[in-house]
């Protein structure tokens, strides 16, 4: 039997957990990136990343992302590298909001405690929550170390037989009838393909579904304070402190340093241009971190960077989407909500590429891709 043929544009989290289920399930799978694989400038390879359950207000998101937390064990265990620690993740809110999201975790099958607002700054007291806030903690929650798992991902798939990498090979278009052509005039032709390439996947899509997309830019500091380094000893991930500005803070994990970073510091822009961060966001963040952080050190802020996503324009959630004669997905998203989902995004896409039967996961975006029939002709400049 002839395997089916998938061509996987992107080295990023998405890209790399897709080809692994395609190879996983006997496909031929050609892996194709405009830089290594996996790619440093993936959005997705970054220091660390949250994995936690409570999606304030959604039990379909919070119930999807206690599966997460399964599905990242798995992958750990079949790459054979441990990249998952569990840190804990800490939810600042106020106090009347507790019980909900008690409720909400505990129909989701996750564990999680309540602490009132005395409790969380005994608990926490390098840190200054805003007055009457209590708190929502998952001690099964945590954070990977992104770098790690993608190149624990990437040394997996150059093990298997099925699976042809082409790093440093920039896509110039993806074309009907599964055809990706190379800027060096290589085409590749697959039964299937996968669109995964983050925020450069506008350039790829057909203009109806491109034109439906927002890019954010994304700044964030990286934080080392030496002398007090003993403080972070047992502070979980803290993905929301409570405060107006959205802002939240990764301790550190391993060897890395903590990355603090708000909603507030990320914006629509019109394109991708440099990851500089300039002083204007690095003082916007230096500055909220100065009155929530007690001692804080600008002068160990070791460094910035920022970052880039998609969403899609009228939710604000990730798009999947497929169109062409030859079946093509895309995954036109990146950023933390789509890392967190990254297993199962992978399992939904390759579930649809090879025609498996789907595996529900609650969420509109995945289990009812939006569907185009307009041919993309020839799109894109890079992968």
């Amino acid at each position: 039997m002839i395997p089916v043929r998938v061509v996987v544009v992107g080295g990023g989290v998405i890209g790399l957990l897709t080809a692994m289920e395609c190879v996983r399930a006997g496909a031929r799978v050609d892996l194709v990136d405009q830089a290594d694989i996996p790619s440093p400038s993936a959005t997705s390879y970054d220091r660390h990343r949250v994995i936690r359950a409570l999606h304030r207000g959604s039990a379909p998101l919070t119930r999807a992302a206690a599966r997460a937390d399964g599905y990242w064990q798995e992958v750990e265990r079949r790459v054979g590298t441990r990249f998952y620690h569990r840190v804990g993740a800490l939810t600042a809110m106020p106090v009347e909001d507790v019980p909900a999201s008690i409720d909400l975790l505990a129909g989701a099958g996750a564990a999680a405690r309540a602490l009132t607002p005395e409790e969380l700054s005994t608990r926490y007291p390098r840190i200054r929550f805003p007055d009457g806030l209590a708190g929502v903690v998952e001690a099964a929650a945590g954070a990977v170390l992104a770098d790690r798992a993608l190149a624990a991902l990437a040394r997996w798939l150059r093990g298997q037989p099925t699976l042809y990498a082409h790093p440093h090979c920039r896509v110039v278009s993806v074309e009907e009838a599964g055809v990706v052509r190379l800027a060096d005039g290589t085409v590749l032709a697959g039964d299937r393909v996968v669109v995964a390439a983050g925020p450069w996947s506008r350039d790829l899509l057909p203009a109806a579904l491109s034109g439906d997309l927002t890019l954010y830019r994304q700044s964030m500091l990286s934080y080392a304070p030496t002398p007090s380094r003993e403080a972070w000893v047992g502070m979980p991930a803290i993905p929301a402190l409570g405060t107006a500005g959205g802002a939240w803070l990764m301790p550190p994990v391993a060897d890395t340093p903590a990355r603090l970073s708000a909603a507030s510091a990320c914006r629509a822009v019109p394109e991708m241009t440099d990851r500089v961060t300039s002083d204007r966001w690095r003082d916007h963040l230096v500055d909220q971190f100065r009155a929530l952080l007690v001692d804080f050190d600008p002068a160990a802020v070791v460094g910035a960077a920022d970052g880039y996503y998609l969403a899609d324009t009228a939710s604000e959630a990730p798009l999947l989407a497929t169109f062409g004669d030859a079946g093509i997905w895309a995954y036109a998203a990146c950023g933390g909500m789509s890392f967190k989902f990254a297993p199962l995004v992978a399992r939904a896409v390759a579930d649809g590429v090879l025609g498996r039967r789907p595996h529900p996961t609650g969420l509109d975006w995945l289990d009812r891709p939006r569907e185009f029939a307009d041919r993309p002709g020839s799109r894109g400049r890079t992968s």
